[in-house]
């Protein structure tokens, strides 16, 4: 799925962001991203999602080689990705019907379509009576399982989740790792960004693990 070869970002300052990283995911792994603050986990998922380009390096994500993508065709990798934030990045004013069904609009997806994928998505974060909702007035539990739904609806064959739990409670933390291992079940690979030790002590899964930039453990 995944094939990164010595990359390397620099935004200018003293230390790289990223230094000399290479690491390789196979289709449905469940892989636990983490590291201190700083260490470059979030620059890497920007790389990934082609937000961020490298100063040196090659990352390939399923065939799609990264680097060589432009405005015009990014669509191609993007579409085969889906990302969750720590922050939800819901849109306040849409209700949660809309919120998810926003990412099959951006597609062009025709209404069936969008009702259809857009419920299913609902049902399968549990929250199907939350539909009519607004996300002020959820929890953020529920919120992030918005953010879930949203990233489903498109059916993306890698999820990146840059610390999807990290503003939560670790009861509820433990249910939102528990959805994205439902989706790693259902064939999907997932790598989930994490400094909780907690959420790395509940699971066997695979560690790769950055310090200052460096992939110290793969």
């Amino acid at each position: 799925m995944i094939q990164a070869f010595n990359l390397h970002k620099s935004y200018g300052g003293v230390a790289p962001a990223l230094m000399d990283v290479s690491f390789t995911i196979q289709d449905g792994e469940f892989v636990f991203l983490t590291g201190q603050s700083g260490a470059g986990k979030t620059t890497l998922f920007k790389i990934l999602f082609g937000w961020e380009s490298v100063d040196r390096g090659q990352v390939i994500v399923d065939r799609i080689n990264v680097g060589k993508l432009n405005e015009s065709n990014l669509y191609t990798l993007r579409r085969k990705i889906g990302v969750v934030f720590q922050d939800y990045k819901l849109l306040p004013k849409k209700t949660v019907f809309e919120n998810v069904a926003f990412a099959q609009q951006i597609i062009g997806a025709d209404r069936k379509t969008i009702r259809f994928k857009t419920w299913d998505a609902l049902k399968n974060v549990g929250l199907t009576t939350k539909k009519d909702s607004y996300p002020p007035q959820l929890s953020g539990g529920e919120q992030q399982r918005v953010a879930i739904a949203r990233a489903l609806v498109n059916d993306p064959q890698l999820i990146l989740a840059d610390e999807p739990t990290g503003n939560l409670d670790p009861e509820v933390s433990l249910e939102i790792l528990e959805l994205f291992e439902k989706m790693n079940q259902q064939g999907k690979t997932v790598i989930m960004a994490t400094h909780s030790l907690e959420m790395l002590r509940a699971r066997d899964h695979r560690l790769l693990i950055l310090n200052r930039g460096r992939m110290v453990q793969s």
